[in-house]
Order: C-alpha cells, then structure tokens, then sequence
C-alpha cells in the first residue's frame, strides 16, 4: 500500500514538465522577436542618420569641388573659403558711366539719285565757280554756332548754297586761278549781295590764296571728305529739356543731311533751322536714340545722349571718307 501511493504521482509531473516546454519556448520565441525589432529599429534610425549626414554633406560641398587630395571617395571635405564661387572680373556688374554713350553705326549705298537728293546744292565730285572774298572771322565762330574754331581756316558761304546751315561743317577745296590751294571749313553765313559760289573767307585764309589787297579772287571749289582725327560729338542747345529741345551735329567728316529721333511708332526727321540745330517742339525723342544721315546716304544710329545742354557728348563714330 505504501509502495502504490508513492509511485502514483510520477506521471502527473511528466505532465507538467511536458506542458511547461512548449510554454518556454513560446516566451522565448516572444523574447526573440521584441529584439530582433528593437535591433532592425536602432539600424534603420542609424542608416536613416547616416544617410542624412551623407545628404548634408553633398549639400554643403559647392558644386563642381572635387574631393581632396589624398582623400576616400566617402570622405567629407568640410567648406573652406577657397572653395567658394569667385565671379570672374569680365562678369561683374560695375555699369558705364551715364554719360558715355553707346553708337552703332549702319552704312549703305544708296544710289546716285538718292545721294543728290540728299546733298542739294553742294553735291560731291561737283567743282563750283565762283569769287572769294575775305572777312574778320574773330575766334571763328558764326551762324552754324560751333564756337570758337581750334584754328582759323575757316569760310561762310553764301546764303544760297547755305541752305538753310546744310552747308554747316562742310569741308571745301578752294582753288586760286594761279593754282594755290586752301582747305577751308564752312562756319558761318554769307548774305547778299554774295552770290551763288561766292564763298567769304576769313582774311587768314584768304592771304595763303592771294594778298589781301586783291579784294576779289576767282576761285573753284569742291566738297572734301577728309581724314579727321576725332569722332562727332552730339551738343543739346541751352534750355533744352525733355519737353523741348535742339540738337546740334559736331565734328562731322561729311556734311549732315538729316537727324531723326526714335519714338513709339518709328523714327522722326527733326526739322533744321538756319542756326544750324535740329528742334523738338514737343519734346519727342529729346534724351532718346538718335539717327544721323550725310548726304552720301550713311545713317549713324547713337543712343546714352542724355538731355544736358550746352554740352558736347561724344559718340566715338564718324561718316566713311569718300
């Protein structure tokens, strides 16, 4: 009786021990898992920081840097003043000065019709006749109002080849019957009694043609294109504003056949008075493009004049020698 009570529970604790295995490995299994996602959750945080401060890297390095000598591919190369963009001197932004102004020039070759149209009386390859005569031309200056002449080779023409100042700035060939030559440019107005051809002389220009005494000469003349040094100049008559305004023409190698001023529509043809300035009544194109023609048919187009009067403004072009 004794032997049987002992031996009954044996099972009863197989029992249990058989229950209890597949409970532990259930824990165990749970346990497993809980860090197999707390060991994947710390690396993906870690690749995503990694990645991030591979991207902030690439962000902070200026483009086009190579990386540094010596250095891994996946080395970080930090900033370095060096390594920032340097603008070029050619690429700066320093803008020109207002008042220089920026010329294009456009030359054509308009046909002899158009050219004398162009010209009027005084026609190129044209020899003219006529008498010269001498007058006091003080400092040169005269009703083409240029001022003061830098020297005193200078003439007026007469008021029907003066056309209305066309004849201002020309440059004339004048010929003595016995030969000497003078070059002379024309400055001022000759008015009646002169004489169609007729041309004044100032009196210095007159005695390296003749002595003085002589009164009238026989002379023939023809239009120059000379070799100038300079380039023309562009002068805004005193008062001028952006309401109203003259325009002057200096230095020109050829004579001026028209200026016209740029506006909304087009060019506008100014019209000249016998002071030799061309006038905007109404203040079109005062400050503005401007497009200037000689009579051999070259337009000149000049822009960055600004409005200031009684001042010449360069425009660094010329009308072609002919």
């Amino acid at each position: 009786m004794r032997a049987t009570k002992h031996a009954a529970p044996q099972p009863w604790r197989r029992r249990g021990l058989v229950t209890g295995i597949p409970l532990g490995l259930l824990v165990v299994g749970v346990l497993a898992c809980l860090a197999l996602t707390v060991l994947t959750g710390s690396g993906t945080r870690a690749g995503r920081a990694a990645d991030a401060s591979a991207t902030g890297a690439r962000a902070a390095a200026p483009s086009g840097a190579g990386p540094a000598a010596g250095g891994g591919a996946g080395a970080a190369v930090p900033p370095t003043p060096s390594a920032s963009p340097t603008i070029p001197a050619s690429a700066s932004a320093t803008p020109s000065p207002s008042v220089t102004p920026t010329a294009s020039a456009t030359r054509t070759a308009p046909a002899s019709a158009g050219a004398a149209a162009l010209a009027g009386r005084i026609r190129p390859a044209v020899s003219y006749r006529g008498v010269a005569t001498a007058y006091a031309a003080g400092d040169g200056s005269g009703s083409c109002l240029y001022g003061a002449s830098d020297d005193l080779m200078v003439a007026a023409m007469n008021v029907t080849d003066y056309e209305s100042a066309k004849a201002c700035g020309a440059y004339v060939l004048v010929r003595a019957a016995g030969g000497a030559t003078i070059t002379v440019r024309i400055v001022n107005e000759c008015p009646s009694p002169c004489a169609p051809g007729q041309l004044d002389l100032s009196r210095q220009a007159f005695a390296k043609l003749a002595d003085p005494s002589v009164g009238r000469l026989p002379i023939t003349w023809s239009l120059l294109s000379p070799d100038l040094p300079g380039t023309i100049t562009i002068r805004y008559k005193t008062g001028s504003t952006k309401w109203w305004c003259g325009i002057q023409v200096i230095g020109h190698r050829n004579p001026v056949a028209a200026l016209e001023v740029r506006t909304a529509g087009g060019w506008r043809q100014l019209p000249r008075t016998d002071y030799n300035y061309f006038l905007s009544a109404d203040g079109t194109g005062c400050g503005g493009a401007l497009r200037i023609t000689d009579i051999y048919g070259e337009r000149l187009t000049v822009d960055g004049i600004a409005v200031r009067p009684d001042v010449a403004q360069p425009t660094g072009v010329q009308f072609a020698r002919h």
